[in-house]
């Protein structure tokens, strides 16, 4: 490890100048390792690959092969980490055994070329893939049977999507087998990615297409092309750069297309980048000694080293200079080998492997100062804090693999694949002896040992954001309290409690402060009562900050003693974090100019219970407190996952175009801030949406995002009527012509009358269908909701199957699913409805009974149920 070259320690991503482009993803392999017992197996030596010939090169490859998929892996397994027989699977990941859930109808597909599937019963819009309790496996079918079939794509165009990245391996087959997707599916994912669609519209109107897989299952496979692509991106400017540079050579070329991951390019390309002194097996190789090591191993019965010795050069002026030039040579060779690259992991991964960290000068770190375990069953957040004490230059850490592996690698090296083809004298022998040493010593063990790290890190970070994100998605689903005029109090000592009183439809009624923990307690009680009882309030909403148990005791005992009478009050204590960030952001000056920044606060608390998806979505999702160790995880993975898991989020839940917020609209699939703009204020000149096709007549909304956004935008009729009663003008045309300017210009005509099946999860490309099946079962658009239909849809289903039904239809089973839903569900329906025990977690409510404090469930909160 004292060589100028390839010995490069591994370091945090905090140390590294440049970042990390791509890597593959490994978070499944803790779970594996937590089957297996703590005492390790002692170690076997591998079956020894056939030694094939050597030629004067070795044949170019990848440089580490292929693992098997684990079931719910999303990577091949690190080198070092033994798999059960059990949990191995092959490619194909047969979807029956690959998870195990009970689907979900919030991702539906629209009508398209794939085939009904069979065995499928219709079911109502839940949001089934939003696990609260632990994290939930990865969703990619929602049945055992087989469903949803290739897309046959043109073959000149598969073939050119399968070379696309000129690399040395299958796009596609790589992409399958890194993320235990299935080929086709991968074929599908790529192609919608590229038609722009996003990953909401995939999830609920592609269905078939995707294999019924959820959100985080394809993201996870987009995350994974993107790397590829980087990786194929940068394989080509390092070749660029090399060819540039004089030194590229065919096996070179070759060599680097070869690579499947950035740590291996790296190790590849890392003597041939610029700044870096000369490799040792470069400068032998410039003294002409390449053709010495090559005969070394062909011939060398013919090899004389005397007659390369030309003396007065430095590095051939002796027998002994020459031997070594040949060893760096060969050490280089047999380190950039595929089949041994191969073999020495597979050693690594029948043999015990651990990550040692040790105390270095600080007293920081206690738990890592003399900390060791085996990779296969290191934590993610041990894995963090060990990279942040690293950066930190408090801890000391490395990578321990056993000497087993040094001596049987020897060994195989020596008597098998770096065998000599003919007969070689004892001092050849010896320098081949050397240079296998060598090569593991300065070149493989580094490798090795970045490459577990980066590894680790990899999964370790991947966890982290996994947590971030099912914390986020059970923040931004927790049931809303509707239909009450809420209070929404931020607690504080010295500056009083800051109230907000707030409408049924969270307008600001009335803002005050109260100083609740001082003398006068009397008078600020009486001042209470005074505007709960006006503004006709019975929901208390506290924050979690300072003084909210003395502010809670407060409100208990006046709820305790009717205070509030005849007014049946009830409380209950939110999260507050990220409220005093919130109400100092342009978002909140925007929204509330004339309001102090801590009158701000009370407004957000208590809109956090009243619809905590509407407000959430205000604020910065690294600051509402939902994960650890945002600091040592990349920036841009953490954000993007984090804005996926809100657009996807809004877009099952569904906005109502006619009252949401501009910043609620930005995050629904195919909008983004100056579309939600652009619709914000055309439905301040024009009035409200009476229909979705109203949204093609505004600027910047072309067929793609209307595709992309329509499923997912409400037109509520209540909200409809109390809009337009509203001084805003209201369009007298009964229909409009949208002229769409660019390339093919068309003219749209857009009805200026509502339609029912825009409240509808339905998307508009599947109106006519939903047309003939209510038709068909005897109702109309007039009835959706209504117990009649339900009645009529029901007793359908029960005479004909699903299947048969959308074969009637002419339609697939996944958009006759989705019509159903939309037709059955009573108007308004919203899926959070259905997860308020999620909710228990984020909001707790409390009442003071004879000075005794009880918990109460939430749905006594939501059901106002007395206290």
């Amino acid at each position: 490890m004292s060589s100028d070259e390839d010995s490069e320690e591994w370091e945090p991503p905090e140390l590294k100048a440049q970042k990390r482009t791509a890597r593959a993803p490994a978070a499944g392999e803790k779970k594996a390792a937590a089957k297996r017992g703590a005492k390790p197996k002692e170690p076997n030596v591998p079956k020894e690959p056939n030694a094939s010939k050597l030629t004067r090169a070795p044949k170019p490859s990848a440089p580490c092969k292929p693992a098997k998929c684990l079931r719910g892996s999303k990577a091949s397994v690190l080198p070092g980490m033994k798999r059960k027989k059990n949990d191995e699977k092959q490619i194909d990941c047969p979807e029956e055994e690959r998870a195990e859930e009970s689907g979900t109808s919030i991702r539906t597909k629209e009508e398209g070329p794939s085939l009904p599937l069979p065995g499928l019963r219709a079911k109502k819009e839940e949001v089934e893939d939003f696990t609260f309790d632990e994290p939930c496996l990865k969703k990619q079918k929602t049945t055992g049977s087989s469903s949803g079939h290739p897309t046959a794509l043109p073959p000149s165009e598969a073939h050119a999507l399968r070379n696309e990245l000129n690399m040395n391996w299958d796009l596609i087959e790589v992409l399958s087998i890194l993320t235990c997707v299935k080929p086709w599916v991968c074929v599908n994912i790529i192609m919608l990615l590229r038609e722009e669609n996003t990953v909401p519209f995939m999830v609920r109107y592609r269905k078939e297409m995707i294999n019924h897989m959820d959100a985080d299952a394809v993201r996870d496979v987009q995350l994974v092309y993107e790397e590829l692509c980087a990786l194929a991106k940068k394989t080509q400017s390092v070749i660029q750069t090399l060819r540039k540079d004089g030194v590229l050579t065919a096996e070179l070329e070759q060599n680097l297309r070869s690579c499947r991951s950035a740590d291996e390019l790296d190790h590849v390309y890392s003597p041939y980048k610029k700044g870096s002194k000369l490799s040792k097996a470069r400068r032998a190789k410039e003294l002409g000694l390449e053709g010495a090591a090559l005969a070394l191993i062909d011939t060398p019965h013919t090899l004389d080293l005397r007659e390369w010795v030309k003396p007065g050069t430095k590095g051939l002026s002796s027998v002994e200079e020459v031997a070594t030039g040949v060893v760096h040579i060969l050490a280089d060779m047999m380190a950039k080998d595929t089949e041994t690259l191969t073999f020495v992991k597979t050693l690594c991964e029948n043999s015990l492997v651990t990550i040692q960290s040790s105390k270095s000068d600080v007293d920081k770190f206690h738990l890592y100062f003399d900390f060791t375990c085996n990779v296969q069953r290191i934590q993610p957040h041990q894995t963090l804090a060990i990279n942040r004490g690293e950066s930190l230059k408090i801890l000391t850490v490395k990578v321990n693999i056993l000497d087993r592996v040094k001596s049987d690698f020897t060994g195989w090296c020596i008597n098998n694949r770096w065998r000599p083809k003919t007969f070689a004298r004892d001092e050849l022998r010896e320098i081949i002896r050397n240079a296998v040493e060598d090569s593991y010593k300065r070149l493989i063990l580094p490798f090795l040992t970045r490459t577990y790290r980066t590894k680790l890190t990899s999964a370790a970070e991947k966890e982290s954001i996994a947590m971030f994100v099912r914390n986020l998605r059970q923040r931004l689903l927790v049931c809303p309290v509707r239909g009450s005029v809420i209070l929404g109090v931020d607690p504080g000592f010295r500056h009083g409690c800051k109230l907000a009183f707030l409408s049924p439809t969270g307008q600001i009624l009335h803002t005050d402060v109260v100083y609740l923990h001082n003398s006068g307690q009397q008078k600020e009680a009486e001042k209470l009562r005074h505007l709960v009882t006006k503004y006709s309030c019975t929901r208390v909403v506290i924050g979690n900050g300072t003084a909210c148990r003395e502010t809670e005791a407060f409100f208990a005992d006046l709820i305790s003693r009717r205070y509030f009478h005849p007014l049946d009050v009830s409380y209950c204590i939110t999260n507050e974090a990220g409220a005093s960030i919130y109400s100092v952001s342009p978002e909140a000056v925007k929204e509330m100019p004339d309001l102090d920044p801590n009158l701000r606060s009370a407004v957000s608390i208590g809109r956090r219970v009243q619809d905590p998806l509407a407000e959430l979505v205000k604020i910065d999702p690294k600051h509402i407190g939902i994960g650890t160790y945002q600091h040592d995880v990349s920036v841009g993975a953490l954000k993007a996952a984090l804005d996926s898991v809100v657009q996807e989020c809004v877009s099952f839940v569904g906005v109502d175009i006619n009252i949401c917020s501009e910043t609620l609209m930005r995050h629904v699939a195919g909008l983004n801030v100056g579309r939600a703009r652009n619709i914000a204020e055309w439905r301040e000149h024009n009035g409200p949406f009476f229909n979705r096709e109203q949204l093609k007549l505004v600027k910047g909304l072309g067929p793609k995002t209307y595709q992309q956004c329509a499923g997912f935008i409400r037109i509520n009729p209540q909200t409809l009527k109390s809009a337009a009663s509203s001084p805003y003008p209201v369009p007298s045309v009964p229909e409009k012509s949208a002229v769409k300017k660019g390339k093919g210009k068309t003219c749209v005509n857009i009805p200026a009358s509502f339609n029912p099946l825009d409240q509808t999860c339905i998307h508009p490309e599947s109106y006519h269908v939903a047309q003939r099946f209510l038709s068909f079962v005897g109702g109309s658009a007039d009835q959706i909701g209504t117990a009649g239909l339900q009645q009529c849809v029901e007793s359908k289903v029960k005479t004909s199957s699903v299947e048969e039904l959308a074969r009637t239809m002419d339609t697939t089973l996944e958009t006759l699913k989705l019509i159903i839903d939309g037709l059955t569900q009573p108007p308004g329906f919203d899926i959070r409805q259905s997860k308020t025990r999620a909710t228990q977690s984020n909001i707790l409510l409390v009442c003071n009974v004879a000075n005794v404090v009880t918990c109460l469930s939430l749905s006594s909160f939501l059901h106002n149920v007395p206290l």
